[in-house]
């Protein structure tokens, strides 16, 4: 009776440690594992301060449209020897304000604050970017988890039915009915499905890991995802990728710097133009502190360019080179969009049709398991007909697996090359 107490009690602590564990895991689905990551990724984070420095940027530029107001303050004395031991001291203070307005620069300032602006464009469609890359990482080490964790859960049922193949072969083998060849070939397929358990449990660790970076989290925690191998955006019916092409980040990001090239270009056309500006000051001054004598200034300054070296023909010509250059990066970029949609859109049409293919295969594979099964046990068939079969079916769940995971692996991809983001759903 004691010892049918302390099994119990072994048992009562085992399970309540099991329990502990579970319920020390964060259970994740999608949505939640996108919300932490728009929060903390990093890549994210770094690409929206790019935006405030790109915003920064232009009020920078734009500042020089408004007047630059200076104030100063000086005091200063000197002495004057006329003859030896003879001379005069004299003492000078001042203060004032004087203001700068820029008034014409051939529209340089402005051009220069439209090329600040497509920066900010730029950068905002460089954070979309940043977002589909993230997403993708995301959605895929997201899959590699939910797909390391149904591995586990197959290779302990293939580990069961090894398992009972070989108590069924020994018994077979003990009473004369079966050859040691057979005998040793289940004690080597049990061992196999033991390893495989092994490995899938290290899968599983990876795999948590690489979610765990993903969502931004700085250390590792105990996770487990819930979801299916479900997919909602099939696109069964083939789209317009060219009208999809046109909104990915990738080719909006190099359209924003081409136009910003381009108002880089008209700015440096406008070095050769005069610049004009207005001025004006008022200022205290006197020997004595605080000073009380008044001047005041207004006037204008036209500075017109004459030589400097060539400077401004090779800042032109360096600016259309890289007006040029962005031009034909940004038709590169479309073509390769255009051409990455059509090939993830049918490699998402495969990956679906593979998996109607693999789950008929499976089925098919567990009925003749069945059979095979009630036929070796009484002896109709062969064990090598019917390790051909067990093995079959081992093979196919592992297939319909990697075939589900493949479709949804190849969902990610053709969502990232549509150009979606971390809202996408």
């Amino acid at each position: 009776m004691l010892s049918y107490f302390k099994i119990n009690l072994m048992a009562a602590v085992f399970f309540f440690c099991i329990v502990s564990a579970v319920k020390a895991e964060d259970i994740l689905s999608w949505h939640d594992c996108i919300k932490e990551a728009a929060k903390n990724h990093p890549d994210l984070i770094a690409a929206g301060e790019e935006i405030k420095q790109s915003e920064a940027g232009k009020k920078i530029t734009a500042s020089a449209l408004f007047p630059q107001v200076d104030a100063n303050v000086d005091a200063s004395t000197a002495q004057t020897e006329s003859s030896p031991g003879k001379g005069s001291k004299g003492d000078s203070y001042n203060y004032g304000v004087s203001a700068t307005q820029l008034i014409f620069d051939g529209a340089k300032t402005i051009n220069n604050v439209k090329s600040a602006s497509e920066t900010i464009n730029a950068s905002k469609q460089n954070f979309r970017f940043t977002s589909t890359a993230v997403r993708l990482r995301l959605r895929t080490a997201f899959i590699d988890l939910l797909k390391a964790q149904e591995l586990l859960r197959i290779t302990n049922e293939i580990y069961n039915i090894r398992r009972e193949n070989l108590e069924l072969i020994t018994l077979r083998y003990e009473s004369g009915l079966e050859h040691k060849g057979a005998l040793l070939t289940s004690e080597a397929d049990l061992a196999a499905a033991i390893y495989d358990i092994s490995q899938a449990e290290r899968k599983v660790e990876v795999a948590r890991r690489a979610l765990v970076k993903e969502m931004g989290r700085s250390k590792l925690t105990q996770i487990t995802v819930k979801g299916d191998f479900e997919i909602v955006d099939s696109e069964k019916i083939k789209p317009d990728f060219e009208a999809i092409a046109k909104n990915n980040p990738s080719v909006r990001q190099l359209e924003a710097q081409k136009n910003a090239a381009d108002f880089s270009l008209k700015s440096a056309y406008a070095n050769f133009s005069p610049s004009l500006s207005g001025t004006a000051g008022a200022n205290k001054n006197g020997s004595h502190w605080t000073p009380r004598g008044n001047q005041w200034n207004l006037g204008l300054v036209l500075s017109m360019p004459i030589f400097e070296g060539g400077s401004r023909i090779a800042q032109v010509s360096q600016a259309k080179a890289l007006l040029r250059q962005l031009e034909e990066n940004e038709r590169s970029a479309k073509d390769s969009a255009v051409l990455d949609l059509e090939e993830t859109w049918a490699a998402l049409q495969d990956a679906i049709e593979n998996v109607g293919v693999q789950n008929k295969s499976l089925n098919a594979t567990e009925e003749r398991s069945k059979i095979a099964q009630a036929q070796y046990s009484t002896g109709f068939i062969t064990f090598d007909n019917w390790i051909i079969i067990e093995n079959n079916l081992v093979s196919a769940k592992k297939d319909f697996l990697n075939a589900q995971a493949d479709k949804l692996y190849a969902q990610a991809g053709w969502i990232k090359a549509k150009g979606e983001t971390l809202e996408y759903e």
